[in-house]
């Protein structure tokens, strides 16, 4: 009896409880969050590809213009995300410490990622290399292919790809080898301390201005740079275009070379003289041990001995 009572009890409450109105709240809060959604993300969509052209428009980078967009993107999800949720009731101030929270712990978790991203926006927008220069960074020499934001993508002249964190590239100096159109090339050579340096330089500079790769202005230079163990160093100083630098170099040195052997001049290698003494324990030279070994006493002086001399 007393379990058929309850049943009653609560059929009768249930049959009191007013349904239509419950759904009529619930179902208006949630269709207003859908709304809501649905409208804040193709607003979003909408906002992010303005500020997408706006970027454009500013000549801004596209690998820098699509991670702008798509962090704006996100952003403005979450905010649409937090409206929908306030709708429906949900306490907000306790959702938003949760992204904070949340927020907090994937920072910490990746923090190196983040710092390529610095990294990488910095190269973008400070701009010390573009895709196609031949540039030296973190230690490595390579034409730069990609940039993009956590890491950069160079190619060796054998044809190796490397892939450089943008964050190691950002704290070690950057060459860029070709970011101006001109470049000097520096040739040293060695003559020999009993060639005339006069005719050294002549042929330094005919060998120099004879080369189509070189240009006239700045002229050609020649300098002695040091006086060396086994030569006269000299350097010759001529001007190519970038792109003309490897062949140039190399057609310099290759007439140089057969320039200074036509006209009689040396091209010293290092080589030193080196004199060997030795002694055996009372100072005498080992020469005059050896000798005696095959004289006969009679042929040289017979030296007394430590007793004889004491």
């Amino acid at each position: 009896m007393l379990l058929e009572e309850k049943v009653q009890q609560s059929l009768g409450k249930l049959k009191d409880f007013d349904f239509l109105g419950l759904a009529q709240t619930w179902g208006l809060k949630l269709l207003g969050a859908v709304v809501i959604l649905l409208l804040g993300m193709w607003l979003s969509r909408r906002l992010s590809r303005a500020l997408d052209r706006t970027f454009e428009r500013a000549h801004m980078e596209a690998t820098l213009r699509g991670f702008l967009r798509n962090i704006a993107y996100a952003a403005m999800l979450v905010i649409v995300i937090v409206a929908a949720l306030q709708s429906l009731g949900v306490p907000t101030t306790s959702v938003m410490a949760v992204l904070g929270a949340a927020g907090l712990a994937i920072g910490l978790a990746l923090k190196d990622s983040l710092s390529n991203i610095a990294s990488g926006v910095m190269l973008i927008v400070q701009r010390p290399f573009h895709v196609g220069d031949f540039v030296q960074v973190a230690g490595l020499e390579g034409t730069v292919d990609q940039i993009r934001v956590f890491q950069t993508r160079l190619r060796t002249p054998d044809n190796r790809a490397l892939i450089v964190p943008n964050s190691l590239i950002t704290t070690a100096p950057i060459i860029n080898f070709t970011a101006n159109t001109r470049r000097r090339v520096d040739v040293a050579v060695g003559v020999g301390y009993e060639d005339d340096l006069k005719v050294a330089r002549e042929i330094l500079l005919g060998v120099a201005t004879g080369n189509p790769l070189v240009l006239d202005d700045p002229a050609p230079e020649v300098f002695v740079t040091a006086l060396g163990e086994s030569s006269v160093d000299l350097e010759l100083r001529a001007w190519a275009n970038t792109a003309d630098y490897g062949r140039a170099r190399s057609e310099l040195t290759a007439a140089i070379r057969d320039g200074l052997i036509e006209r009689g001049l040396n091209i010293p290698y290092p080589q030193r003289d080196l004199h060997v003494y030795h002694r055996d324990a009372d100072g005498r030279p080992l020469a005059e041990l050896l000798a005696r070994s095959v004289a006969d006493d009679g042929d040289l002086p017979r030296r007394p001995s430590t007793s004889e001399r004491k």
